[in-house]
């Protein structure tokens, strides 16, 4: 399989395959095609995975897109204005990320459900308590909000960020939440009363436009509309 990302801030991934590969994606991920891509909506993995991709917050059944008598084309576009950006899947570089980065991969990428340890995590993160975990070997396409902004860090490195900033890390990070010191700083700071703290070793991949943000912003407007 070969890919080509374009568009800017408003990307797609256009992807060339071979006779015979397949790609996935959640349904409504595929933009445009060639005619000779055959669909088929699958649960991929059985009943057990596809109630995980549920409580992930992803769709029960997934579309496998195969290249039939030929090379095929076929293209997934991003759903909100941000970035599109590959990843090498294996079992030494599996990636935790939130349930709306994934956009599509190869057939031999994995999708499962992920827990964090800590309940508050859950709770009062903005990542929520079940995040994504793709696995396997394979290219995978996450979309993200806004540019996307890494940093790789050293085992026991911290880095504090602010609630739906935290797209994707390394699997072999660790996250938790801690709250905002200071009570003035809580309820005055405007920064929220919750940081969601990665600790290293591994790679971090941040949004500057978390589309909650832009809905927090957009409220306002709408309660007072008429």
């Amino acid at each position: 399989m070969k890919y080509e990302i374009k568009g800017g801030t408003l990307p797609v991934v256009i992807c060339q395959l071979e006779e015979g590969e397949t790609m996935i994606t959640e349904g409504g991920g595929m933009s445009w095609m060639s005619p000779n891509m055959q669909m088929e909506t699958s649960s991929n993995g059985g009943v057990g995975k596809a109630l995980g991709r549920m409580f992930a917050g992803e769709a029960i059944f997934q579309n496998n897109y195969t290249a039939l008598g030929g090379r095929g084309l076929i293209a997934f576009a991003s759903s909100f204005p941000g970035s599109i950006r590959a990843f090498e899947i294996s079992p030494d570089n599996e990636i935790i990320c939130q349930k709306s980065v994934f956009l599509a991969g190869e057939a031999s990428v994995q999708l499962s459900v992920h827990f964090n340890k800590k309940l508050g995590a859950g709770l009062f993160g903005g990542e929520g308590f079940i995040m994504q975990r793709l696995s396997g070997n394979g290219i995978a396409f996450g979309e993200f909000d806004g540019h996307l902004v890494e940093y790789e860090l050293k085992d026991g490195q911290q880095m504090v960020i602010d609630t739906g900033h935290l797209a994707a890390m390394s699997a072999t990070c660790n996250m938790e939440i801690k709250t905002v010191a200071g009570m003035k700083n809580k309820f005055l700071g405007g920064e929220g009363f919750f940081n969601t703290i990665v600790t290293g070793p591994g790679h971090v991949w941040l949004q500057t436009m978390p589309l909650s943000n832009v809905a927090g912003v957009l409220r306002p407007y709408f309660a007072t509309s008429k």
